[in-house]
């Protein structure tokens, strides 16, 4: 795509396919005989997911929530809000969110909260990426793809204004040009 807003590329297409065929063995292995439901948080989520459940070996469900936490388009406000919320109960089932990207945690921290509510059996994280240098609040994430820097990204499923989702690499925004 030739967008001048797309900056440096961060986590190319193929990086990317090979490390969630990675993630796919190790939540495959950690789940067999177990009765997994995967909940992408939209709308960040939905190609990470699609991608990790064609790379599962065991059998999973999958449902999804929608939540809104950032107040201008590249900064969070740490205020979070369930826009859609789960279809079926999770109570004793094993959990797995499957978020996009982890930034202050601020987002993660409420849904963990809420979800433990709901009394499921296990509940973990597999996360696509993590910024460290931003986390306000210590979670525990279990599985995760790529560490980067305090950069805002766009690409595979991330977005600025509601654009950039389709790339197939995880890019900086160009905030200047965007």
């Amino acid at each position: 795509m030739n967008d001048s807003a797309i900056g440096e590329v961060l986590v190319p297409g193929e990086d990317l396919r090979r490390r969630i065929a990675e993630l796919g063995a190790e939540i495959s292995r950690d789940y067999e005989g177990r009765d997994l439901v995967m909940i992408g948080v939209l709308k960040g989520a939905v190609l990470f997911i699609a991608d990790l459940m064609r790379q599962l070996t065991v059998p999973c469900e999958v449902d999804f929530m929608a939540v809104s936490s950032y107040g201008s388009s590249t900064d969070s406000s740490g205020v979070v809000r369930i826009l859609k919320d789960l279809e079926a109960p999770i109570e004793g089932r094993d959990v797995l969110i499957v978020e996009d990207i982890i930034d202050s945690g601020l987002t993660l921290q409420y849904l963990l909260r809420n979800l433990r509510a709901r009394t499921p059996g296990s509940l973990e994280v597999c996360a696509l990426l993590t910024k460290p240098a931003r986390r306000r609040v210590e979670l525990p994430i279990r599985y995760v793809g790529f560490e980067i820097p305090n950069r805002f990204v766009i690409g595979y499923g991330l977005d600025y204004a509601q654009r950039y989702r389709n790339l197939s690499y995880v890019a900086v925004l160009d905030e200047e040009r965007s």
